[in-house]
């Protein structure tokens, strides 16, 4: 009975090793394998069997990108400025063995590296200028960086500088020139506003003065236009008059001839004529010597009557 049980836990120790032995790497993962101490090989994703007791898996290494942020470092510019700048690491495993065996503690290792190469990039910059030229600052360390990590089998992909903290004289100083910029800014706003206010109140006043001086200009001929048609009018009204006088004279006279008159009558007529023209307003009237002949017989006729 005790030969039996001793067997049973033979066994059960058997599949145990045996299931020790099968491994499973997951996507996006890989383990690196040591037979007797000595690297062995590298398994990929999928099933995989190890030797008992010689095998053993040494460092299971993740693929994926990895993102490290980094304490704030203080860097020194080249204009003797003080700062503090934190940096943030995109980084990728391309090589499982070197980054097994390459350096001890990677991660470490990066942000010793990513400290002096910061520190060496922010010393030949002046203050405003590693203020304005973040994309240079990340262009430049993601190159060293990713020079010096290679033979560690990391890739570095991306580097950002999440925060940079100038001293705190500095901030208030730029605070202040922010501010002065802002109201430098509003000033010349309300100056543009205040001035083409002022061309536009200016042109206003001049479109209205020459629309004026069109309806003026347009009144000014108008009228003329109706005094010139009141004087044709009123010519026109002369000329029909004369006409018509005319008209009447000459009926008068042919009728006068009709009716058999002898010359006494048309020169008395003649007189009448000319009292008319004088209108007891002339000073001097010329007289034909046949009328005065006929004025003086009707003083006669005048005399004999009485």
């Amino acid at each position: 009975m005790g030969g039996i049980l001793a067997l049973v836990i033979v066994l059960i120790l058997i599949v145990l090793i045996l299931l020790s032995c099968i491994k499973i790497v997951p996507q996006a993962h890989a383990y690196v394998v040591e037979r007797l101490g000595a690297y062995q090989q590298t398994w990929s994703v999928g099933l995989h069997i190890k030797v008992p007791f010689i095998d053993k898996v040494a460092k299971r290494v993740i693929l994926k990108e990895q993102v490290v942020d980094f304490a704030p470092q203080p860097v020194i510019t080249k204009d003797n400025v003080t700062m503090r700048i934190d940096t943030v690491v995109f980084f990728q495993i391309t090589d499982p063995k070197l980054f097994a065996y390459g350096v001890e503690n990677p991660i470490m290792a990066i942000e010793n590296l990513t400290a002096t190469t910061l520190r060496n990039i922010i010393g030949e910059m002046e203050l405003d200028q590693t203020l304005t030229s973040r994309e240079v600052i990340n262009t430049k360390m993601r190159a060293s960086l990713d020079i010096a990590t290679d033979p560690w089998g990391i890739k570095v992909n991306r580097v950002e500088l999440k925060n940079i903290i100038p001293p705190a004289a500095i901030q208030d100083a730029m605070e202040k020139q922010m501010k002065a910029e802002r109201e430098r800014r509003e000033a010349i706003l309300r100056a543009e506003g205040e001035k083409k206010s002022t061309v536009l109140v200016a042109e206003g006043k001049k479109e209205s003065a020459i629309l004026e001086a069109e309806a003026e200009k347009q009144s000014a001929i108008l009228r003329a236009e109706a005094q010139k048609e009141k004087m044709i009018r009123e010519s026109e009204g002369e000329a029909a008059a004369i006409l018509k006088v005319q008209q009447a004279t000459a009926d008068g006279i042919r009728m006068i001839r009709e009716a058999g008159a002898d010359e006494a009558v048309l020169k008395i007529k003649s007189l009448e004529a000319f009292e008319k023209a004088a209108d007891g307003q002339a000073t001097k009237i010329i007289i034909p010597s046949e009328i005065q002949g006929l004025a003086g017989l009707a003083a006669s006729v005048k005399e004999v009557l009485k």
